[in-house]
């Protein structure tokens, strides 16, 4: 709904209508006009308008029972009600039935005005409140996950079609990714939002305390069940159970899982009374699982039951272009868990980080602006913050040393800036005498 309303004037009083279209229309608002309820609501049902102006008597169809109409029909449009002195009791009434205020004939400028400043401040209250729900709606709707690269727009539109969905989803992509966070993004979506998202990492337990965690036990089940207890299978009852490194659980679990995905039943370990389950499944591996089926490691009937819509998500390396985005998060993340202000990342640092392969992925990266913003020792993190991300690792032959990449980045920064230090300083990120330094320190020379 824009700010200045569009605006429908309804009156069987010629001279009524056309003094308001024409008020409105040099205040500049859309109008237009209409003689009936009839040949109202038939425009409303063509082009739909903000404010209604009505008049509370009118033949054939009157102006109450054009509100009641209109109100059901378009219950954000807003309604004045006009009435002439003897109908003042009429406009309470339709007030009551959702007019938002009512004018009194004949009514002065002024107060027109003042009605229309009301319903002015009225809407824009509205829209800013909107637009504040669409960007709160905007910022939650993808939980933690942060890109604008074309594979992330990408992942995101995977997630808006399947969210609305009941299918099994099943998440690839390498470790620390973001798997569970995407997920969590997708139950956030459902249907199912009100209820729980169980999360299960199936490579982290045994396969029987796996089987105890999912089904539950009653009492006496096995040594030290010294009382009956819900399974996460039940607890998850109505919301969104994910399976993280689905991969790993046994070729038993699988058969016992791919039961109750059929029958939407359980049973309690020492039990045999069914419980039915109602749960959307969504798993993740790292693993190739195709491979697995291939080499009767993993069982086929599982892995399409699991596999119905399958989302990949990139590796880092793969959206570099996310990594800035990604690093402001987490400075802003750690500055505030750890108290230090440090709200900056110099230029040859973000370099750095950009053409750093990130094996670990987005949880590597994570780890390290953390490191860095404990240790640091200002507001801004350069090279030196990062050295540890050289240790024990082998960096690809192009990009060399640490030493041999500030020296490059130093270089091109005097070459591109012809040598003004002033400049070259600024585009770096550090002062003027710490440049001067490195000068020195790499033999560096205008004609070099």
């Amino acid at each position: 709904m824009s700010i200045k309303p569009s605006i429908m004037v309804v009156d069987d009083e010629r001279i009524v209508r056309e003094s308001l279209y024409h008020w409105f229309k040099k205040g500049g608002y859309v109008v237009d006009m209409a003689a009936s309820g009839r040949e109202a609501l038939e425009k409303l049902s063509q082009t739909p308008f903000d404010l209604l102006f009505v008049d509370i008597r009118m033949p054939g169809m009157s102006g109450l029972e054009m509100l009641e109409k209109a109100k059901a029909a378009y219950p954000h449009t807003i309604v004045i009600i006009i009435t002439a002195y003897g109908s003042i009791e009429s406009a309470v009434q339709a007030m009551q039935m959702g007019a938002s205020d009512y004018l009194v004939k004949p009514f002065k400028p002024d107060y027109l005005a003042l009605v229309m400043e009301k319903i002015d401040q009225q809407l824009r209250m509205a829209c800013e409140c909107n637009y504040l729900k669409e960007q709160l709606a905007q910022k939650t709707r993808f939980d933690n996950i942060i890109g604008e690269s074309g594979p992330m727009q990408a992942v995101f539109d995977l997630i808006q079609q399947v969210a609305a969905q009941d299918a099994s989803v099943l998440l690839t992509g390498e470790t620390g990714t973001g798997k569970e966070i995407v997920a969590k993004a997708i139950h956030a979506q459902s249907p199912r939002f009100r209820h729980p998202f169980v999360a299960i990492n199936c490579g982290a337990l045994p396969e029987s305390l796996l089987e105890t965690e999912l089904f539950g036990h009653q009492k006496g089940a096995f040594t030290g069940a010294a009382q009956s207890r819900k399974g996460f299978l039940e607890v998850v009852d109505g919301g969104t159970l994910f399976l993280d490194e689905v991969g790993e659980i046994s070729l038993k679990m699988q058969i016992d899982l791919l039961r109750v995905l059929e029958e939407k039943r359980i049973s309690r370990v020492g039990s045999s009374l069914g419980i039915p389950v109602d749960f959307r499944l969504i798993s993740a591996t790292c693993k190739d699982l195709e491979k697995a089926v291939r080499d009767s490691r993993f069982r086929e009937d599982f892995f399409y039951r699991i596999n119905v819509i399958k989302i990949q998500i990139p590796p880092l390396r793969d959206r570099q272009e996310d990594i800035p985005l990604l690093v402001s998060h987490f400075l802003s993340k750690y500055s505030h868990e750890t108290t230090r202000q440090v709200d900056h990342v110099s230029l040859e640092a973000m370099k750095l980080l950009q053409g750093y392969p990130w094996p670990g992925n987005v949880r590597e990266l994570e780890n390290a602006i953390e490191r860095a913003v404990v240790l640091s020792g200002g507001r801004s993190l350069g090279l030196e913050d990062f050295a540890f991300l050289q240790a024990g690792r082998t960096r690809p032959r192009r990009a060399g040393s640490l030493l041999e990449m500030e020296k490059h980045c130093i270089a091109q920064a005097l070459k591109e800036c012809g040598w003004n230090i002033t400049r070259a300083a600024a585009v770096l990120d550090i002062n003027r005498v710490t440049l001067h330094k490195k000068i020195k320190r790499f033999n560096l020379s205008r004609g070099a």
